[in-house]
């Protein structure tokens, strides 16, 4: 029987864990700036199924969380549309890392330090199994995309551009 690689818990497992919610663990060989194309490869599995957790900010600079399929980007104008907004931008890496408590390459919606209000594209919520950060550079975490709107209640909203 082959030895499971162990795995350190991280603030999104534990918060997993902590609502009973099942994950399946991926750790990957991680490469600096490689994006989900390099995770989708690594798990052998589709992009499309890989989700990014995307630290964006309102016109107020009020901090907010997109979840986007790995193979798409984000329109920031159908986004601020969709959420009532003026306009929406990225945060600098800085920023992004002080609201979220992540380091950038290893984001995840679970777990952050501050609870920040979170927007899912909306057919991510059609996929059986997304594959999201576990909260580490290298480190994805197979889950029922349900989850988004159940424990973080993510908003769905429309805002895919292809890559």
């Amino acid at each position: 029987m082959a030895k499971k690689e162990h795995i350190s818990e991280t603030p999104a497992t534990q918060f997993l864990r902590k609502h009973g919610i099942a994950f399946s663990e991926h750790p990957y060989p991680y490469e600096e700036h490689g994006g989900t194309s390099v995770s989708a490869r690594e798990l052998g599995v589709p992009e499309h199924h890989v989700v990014k957790t995307l630290v964006m900010q309102d016109e107020a600079a009020k901090p907010l969380i997109v979840l986007m399929h790995g193979d798409r980007k984000v329109s920031t104008k159908n986004l601020a549309r969709a959420i009532a907004c003026k306009s929406v931008e990225p945060c600098k890496p800085e920023v992004a890392q002080r609201h979220s408590g992540f380091q950038i390459g290893g984001t995840s919606p679970f777990g952050t330090r501050k609870t920040l209000p979170v927007y899912v594209e909306e057919s991510i919520l059609a996929l059986e199994t997304m594959y999201i950060n576990g909260g580490r550079r290298g480190y994805l975490v197979g889950i029922a995309p349900r989850v988004l709107v159940e424990l973080l209640g993510a908003r769905p909203v429309s805002c895919a551009l292809e890559e």
